[in-house]
Parts: C-alpha cells; structure tokens; sequence
C-alpha cells in the first residue's frame, strides 16, 4: 500500500500549483467507472458527505477488499479514486494500519474547503469500517 501511496505522491508533487492538482483530481473522477443506478442506494451511501458519494466493498476469495464507488461531483469522484487507488486490493488488516499519508502529504486537506476536507475523512472512515467488518468475519 506505501508503494501506491508514493506513486500518488510523486505524481501529484510535480504538478506546479493548486489549480492544476485540482484538475488533475477531476481528470483522476472521470477515470472512476460509473455505479449502475441500482447499486446507488442509501445501503452504500457514505454518512458525512456534502456531495452523494457511494461505497461499494468485497472481500475476494484470495482475502483482498476490492472497493467501488462513485460521486454525483467530479471533484469528491476524483477523490474517492485516489482513496481506492491506495486502499482496494488490501487485506482488511493492512487497511485498518493504512494512514493514507498521502492526503497530508500533499496537503490535500488544507486546499480543499472545511465540507470537501470531511467528505474525504468520511470517505477513508467507510472505508475503514469496511475493512473492521471483515476482519471481524474472519475471526468469526
């Protein structure tokens, strides 16, 4: 996961300027596949979001968590990319250790506005619960 965390890093650091990693964060959300209509349901939907963003998680047989999701905003869409970008395909204890680094890193926090910043916690926190799930599951 620090290996996909870096290369996000090292892409966005060189960019020069605020407004061009915002339109590379756009770009990034309209990479992201859209959700069919029928998995756009309040079941997926992330709690603390200003923007509808959806979250999809499944365990696959070999143990790794492969997310999916979508956004009605291209900017919280380019963001939920990078997140699954660095967090799908993990295990759900490598998940819940991830720090994703990269958003202080890149001080993605700090430019986006107070309700952009919460939706984007709020997105890692789903994500999080996702992988305590889980891991809860295969304790069981």
């Amino acid at each position: 996961m620090k290996k996909k965390e870096q290369a996000i890093i090292n892409e966005f650091r060189a960019i020069p300027d605020w407004e061009a990693t915002y339109r590379r964060i756009i770009e990034e959300g309209k990479s992201l596949s859209d959700l069919p209509l029928e998995l756009k349901i309040d079941k997926y939907k992330v709690k603390g979001c200003q923007s509808q963003v959806w979250l999809i998680a499944e365990r696959q047989r070999d143990g790794l968590i492969y997310f999916t999701g979508d956004s009605d905003a291209i900017l919280v869409k380019g963001l939920l990319s990078l997140l699954l970008k660095v967090f799908s395909g993990e295990t759900p204890r490598s998940i819940l250790e991830g720090k994703a680094e990269f958003i202080k890193e890149l001080k993605l926090d700090s430019h986006l506005t107070p309700s952009r910043s919460n939706g984007l916690y709020a997105m890692l926190k789903q994500i999080k619960y996702y992988a305590q799930a889980f891991l809860l599951l295969e304790t069981k």
